[in-house]
């Protein structure tokens, strides 16, 4: 047999909370009831997501996850953001809900994924269909591999004080590194800095990115860490 489907049901607060979220990523809705149990079913083109509603349930503590696969993990991730900045005048970058960039994770063959975490608590986990779209790439710099060993325990884990504590160890160490891999770790760090409520860490680290010397190439190497920097600006606003 072929072509079966799988819907995840996700736990959430207020079906309405997570309604109005989604939507402004351009889901929209298939089902709704209210009694005698909240029920919400959303569909973007193949992707579909259900919701039960349990008003006494925590986002804070919630272990609801799933794994979707797209053809185009960046395509999708700039979908997402320009609805979150239409909606919300921001890309939600640190509280519930937030999403994560596109990033490499190393426990996951290296692929190219991101996270939405949900208004339920829900990390919806979006990665490459692509078996192909992996690939292991050696480190080029033990800041290099710090940022990997970080990404995991971050994005893929939600353990921001230890992602912050692999960081802070390495860019103190860091003090040779390519000014590529310096970037994309401060980067990183300033995003880890307001998940972690710490606005003025998340400044400090911008600045350092701001006063570092770039060549053409490193800049067109940064170009997507890079386009990242006037969200984490305005998260700071």
């Amino acid at each position: 047999m072929a072509n079966e489907k799988t819907v995840p049901a996700l736990p959430c607060q207020s079906i309405d909370d997570v309604e109005e979220f989604y939507t402004a990523l351009g889901f929209t809705r298939t089902y709704r009831q209210s009694r005698p149990n909240p029920y919400l079913a959303l569909q973007r083109e193949d992707i579909h997501l259900h919701f039960f509603g349990m008003p006494d349930f925590n986002p804070e503590e919630s272990y609801g996850t799933c794994i979707v696969l797209v053809p185009d993990t960046g395509e999708l991730f700039r979908a997402f953001a320009a609805g979150m900045r239409a909606a919300y005048g921001k890309l939600l970058v640190s509280g519930i809900p937030r999403m994560t960039r596109p990033r490499k994770r190393k426990n996951v063959d290296n692929l190219t994924g991101f996270t939405i975490v949900d208004p339920g608590g829900n990390w919806i986990r979006i990665f490459p269909s692509d078996e192909d779209a992996g690939g292991r790439e050696p480190a080029t710099s033990k800041l290099a591999t710090a940022l990997q060993n970080a990404v995991v325990m971050g994005d893929s884990h939600g353990d921001h004080r230890q992602a912050a504590k692999i960081l802070d160890g390495a860019l103190a160490r860091a003090k040779d590194a390519p000014n590529v891999d310096l970037v994309e770790a401060l980067l990183y760090r300033a995003e880890i800095a307001l998940t972690l409520s710490d606005p003025e860490r998340a400044r400090e680290l911008l600045t350092r990115v701001r006063e570092i010397p770039l060549s053409a190439s490193e800049r067109e190497r940064l170009a997507e860490p890079l386009s990242g920097v006037p969200d984490l600006e305005a998260a700071l606003s």
